[in-house]
């Protein structure tokens, strides 16, 4: 995904000024008055287990880079489909082809979609890619921005399949009024040229959304597409995202995610609106479909001039994750799908 960052065109010294603000707008707008990273799973109520979301990420991660259509993506859809049919979950498999920008020729894609409670003709969409990046296209050292698959994507990427590995132990004792959809997206990153390729950026969401619309389901619809994305990071900050809150449902769903955030006393979620974010969600949006994003778009945290920040580069690596984080999300969510209701 890619970001409209705000405050673009103004000084350094006013950009610092903004970003030193930024680290600490969480004292005080956040859902209490204590610092992130306040929160301490062991001290929630919650069956989200973080060492093994943790390990997951680092098994996924292990598998090398994940681009579309390579032996690491089959290797992770075979584990993943072994995993989800395992625990309850239905799995399909929605494949299609995409012309690679670089070589012309055919590259096959998978949307992976997992059912829980599939009786249930009202449900939620719980998406996230699992592809990575070619490149790792941010990285100040250039000879690594050049360097094809020196992107391991531990956040961007394997923090969305590790959050929904974990969650697979908890859907079939779920009590909401909706049945779940776990989605993972194929080629959201497939961009080898930022300028030549940008039309396909998201394209597996793109083609799920345009198919569901164009050849509507008989017997399911989706109230609503929750995405997460880049929710590992050890310094987890959670911000409303613009694009979220444009529709009345999408912004009172977000709203009631932060609300039960605050209710649990996971300071992470933040009551402020922060990034406006080219991600997963807007597939859904432009075709009419209630949408949001929880994304941590600053990784590891609110930019400062000159200092790195880990998205796209090849510091986007598991020791910069937390299981924890993974957890603050997962008991959120599993506390909001039981209780949400349009």
């Amino acid at each position: 995904m890619k970001t409209i960052r705000y405050f673009s065109t103004i000084s350094v010294s006013s950009a610092i000024l903004i970003a030193l603000v930024s680290a600490f707008i969480p004292s005080f707008i956040g859902c209490s008055d204590t610092p992130a990273n306040g929160s301490p799973v062991a001290s929630l109520d919650t069956k989200f287990n973080a060492k093994r979301s943790y390990d997951f990420l680092k098994e996924i991660c292990d598998l090398g880079p994940r681009i579309s259509g390579t032996e690491a993506m089959k290797k992770q859809q075979k584990r993943l489909e072994e995993h989800f049919t395992k625990l309850g979950g239905v799995v399909r498999r929605q494949e299609y082809k995409i012309k690679s920008p670089e070589t012309g020729e055919p590259i096959p894609l998978t949307n992976m979609v997992v059912s829980w409670h599939p009786d249930k003709k009202e449900r939620i969409l719980l998406g996230a890619h699992y592809d990575t990046r070619p490149y790792a296209d941010e990285d100040p050292d250039i000879q690594a921005a050049r360097k094809l698959g020196g992107l391991i994507g531990a956040n961007d990427g394997a923090s969305g399949v590790a959050f929904f590995m974990e969650m697979a132990y908890h859907m079939s004792d779920l009590k909401g009024n909706y049945g779940v959809d776990f989605v993972l997206f194929d080629a959201e990153e497939y961009i080898f040229d930022k300028e030549r390729d940008r039309g396909l950026l998201c394209y597996g969401s793109k083609h799920f959304a345009a198919d569901y619309v164009m050849n509507p389901p008989k017997d399911y619809e989706y109230k609503l597409v929750v995405i997460v994305d880049m929710i590992a990071d050890k310094n987890l900050q959670l911000y409303y995202e613009t694009n979220s809150l444009r529709k009345k449902t999408s912004r009172e769903a977000m709203y009631g995610i932060w609300k039960i955030a605050k209710d649990l006393k996971i300071k992470e979620f933040y009551r402020v609106e922060q990034h406006e974010v080219i991600d997963d969600h807007l597939s859904f949006i432009d075709q009419g479909i209630p949408a949001i994003d929880i994304i941590d778009f600053d990784y590891p945290h609110p930019s400062i001039p000159y200092e790195q920040q880990y998205w796209h580069t090849t510091k986007d690596i598991p020791e910069n994750c937390s299981g924890e984080s993974l957890a603050k999300v997962g008991t959120v969510l599993l506390k909001w799908l039981e209780v949400y209701k349009q």
